[in-house]
């Protein structure tokens, strides 16, 4: 007997694809119209081709950008990701303890971004935050308001603090799934913690982490709200990353052309790093 497929279902689906819809491809779709035309005012558009993205591209203060925007990028993954596994190995797996813990590691993420930055700022600050004077006190020059170095010293540890509990929580929710029956398996081998850990724990993590950089990646690489409240770019470009490079063309210049050109740009840039990285994990997952 032929089994009827009932269509009817997706008149439940079609909300959220009228939803997506307006809220992603109709943006979308304005910017690609202002990344081809120039305006002089009085809202008159002409064609101008590909001219913004020949300008972008060549742009030295775009490849500036995106060169400070990747070291940021590759230094918080480089730091959060094996951070965030030690930390999840070292939590316990049984007991009140990991109710605590795990509501520990869940407050950064609840705090929102915008509040992160401030609280930071003023963390931070060379007079009276708490890590500024300290570190002044223990005769170390530190005044990340004037100083290149500090400013991104400052900026990954805001980060390392507000986004390694993902990972954490990440790493270890793929701990927890193992059995207690390949412990004891090893165990009775005599394995190492070593061991253990290469053959037992990360195999199981591989999925989750997988999972962890490439999220981090994203969010990383569109970062916006917290380095801007607590730098603002400065001092002068140091940390005007890519995100607070765009906003400033597109709201402080307000030229919509090149900012709109830039975005697409740096939407594309995102799609391949993006696709790259779980092509990566995913092609030695294989292996």
């Amino acid at each position: 007997m032929r089994k009827t497929v009932n269509q009817k279902a997706w008149l439940f689906v079609l909300p959220v694809i009228v939803l997506v819809a307006f809220n992603a491809l109709m943006p979308l779709m304005t910017v690609v119209n202002y990344s081809v035309q120039e305006t002089f005012g009085n809202n008159e558009f002409f064609w101008a081709g590909l001219v913004w993205f020949e300008q972008v591209i060549a742009s030295e203060r775009f490849h500036d950008s995106l060169i400070r925007q990747m070291i940021f990028t590759f230094s918080i993954l480089a730091i959060e990701v094996p951070l965030g596994v030690v930390i999840a190995l070292s939590m316990p797996r049984k007991g009140p303890w990991v109710s605590v813990c795990l509501v520990l590691m869940a407050l950064p993420l609840l705090i929102p971004w915008n509040v992160v930055g401030a609280m930071w700022n003023i963390f931070a600050l060379p007079e009276i935050g708490l890590m500024g004077w300290g570190l002044n006190a223990l005769g170390f020059d530190y005044n990340y308001t004037r100083q290149p170095g500090a400013a991104w010293f400052t900026l990954i540890l805001m980060d390392v603090w507000h986004w390694t509990s993902l990972v954490v929580l990440l790493a270890y929710a793929g701990l927890v799934s193992i059995p207690d029956a390949y412990y004891q398996a090893a165990r009775i081998d005599g394995a190492s913690s070593w061991a253990i850990f290469r053959h037992i724990q990360l195999p199981k993590m591989k999925r989750v982490l997988t999972i962890a950089v490439l999220l981090r990646f994203m969010d990383s690489f569109n970062i916006y709200t917290e380095p801007v409240v607590l730098t603002g770019g400065g001092p002068g470009n140091s940390t005007t990353l890519l995100s607070i490079d765009l906003v400033k063309i597109a709201l402080g210049q307000f030229d919509l052309g090149p900012a709109a050109a830039m975005s697409l740009i740096y939407f594309v840039i995102i799609l391949l790093l993006s696709w790259v990285f779980y092509s990566l994990m995913m092609r030695n997952e294989e292996n």
